[in-house]
C-alpha cells in the first residue's frame, strides 16, 4: 500500500490516472535523446507531482514503503525532460537525461543482462 500522504497533484491530472489497486501507476524511464530504455519504476500521486515540480525522477518504494529520488544515493540522477501519459492513462513515460547507471545493479539500464530474443 502507497503512502497515506495527501497529494498536490493536480486534480485534472490525478482523475485521469488508472491506478493499479494498491494506487501505483508504472512509469518508464527512457533516454530523451537516444530512446534507450533504462528503467521501470512505479509512482503514485505525489510521486508523479514530485516529478513534474521538481524536474527529478521521483517514485514510490514498493519494497521500502516510501518515496526515493533517483540519484540521491547514488548520485545517478534522473534530469525530467518530459512527462506523458499513454493512451489509457494507465502507464507514464519519462524522458530523462540519465547521469551514469539507471539500474540498482550499477547497469546502464535494467534491460540488458536478461536479453530473451534478440532478431535480426
Amino acid at each position: 500500500m502507497t503512502s497515506s500522504h495527501t497529494s498536490n497533484l493536480d486534480p485534472a491530472i490525478a482523475a485521469r490516472l488508472k491506478r493499479t489497486a494498491d494506487g501505483l501507476v508504472p512509469a518508464v524511464a527512457q533516454q530523451y535523446d537516444t530512446g534507450e530504455v533504462l528503467m521501470l519504476g512505479w509512482m503514485d500521486d505525489e510521486a508523479l507531482h514530485r516529478t513534474l515540480t521538481t524536474g527529478r525522477g521521483t517514485y514510490w518504494s514498493r519494497s521500502r514503503q516510501e518515496y526515493w529520488v533517483k540519484g540521491d544515493t547514488s548520485g545517478h540522477v534522473q534530469h525530467v525532460k518530459s512527462v506523458a501519459l499513454d493512451c489509457d492513462a494507465d502507464t507514464i513515460l519519462i524522458k530523462v537525461d540519465q547521469v551514469g547507471a539507471a539500474c540498482h545493479t550499477g547497469d546502464r539500464t535494467c534491460f540488458d543482462a536478461d536479453v530473451l530474443l534478440t532478431q535480426d
